[in-house]
């Protein structure tokens, strides 16, 4: 457990082990949950955006795009903790992905 001391003014300073698992960093913000047994809640806020900014985030340069069933294959050998360092490829051939 992390122990946070309170400033003079009230004030907390959250240590960057817990800003990193709430994925926040500077400017961020965070929902505070005042549950009735004394706990707090902390949450990172996440902005909502237009979906139109997802579009080609997985965009592979110079590669060929994965269909549903070469993405659920990945995922699939991934969660089953087999190797998924090759995906499939336009002619069936493996590829190695991320560039590696």
């Amino acid at each position: 457990m992390t122990t946070i001391e309170i400033d003079t003014k009230g004030r907390v300073a959250l240590p960057e082990e817990v800003l990193r698992h709430l994925g926040v960093g500077a400017g961020g913000k965070l929902a505070v949950n005042l549950r009735s047994d004394g706990a707090v809640v902390l949450r990172a806020v996440r902005g909502t955006r237009p979906i139109s900014e997802a579009f080609g985030m997985f965009n592979r340069p110079g590669g060929h795009s994965l269909s549903i069933e070469d993405m659920g294959g990945a995922a699939s050998s991934g969660w089953a903790g087999e190797d998924d360092s090759l995906l499939p490829a336009e002619g069936g051939e493996k590829v190695p992905r991320r560039g590696g």
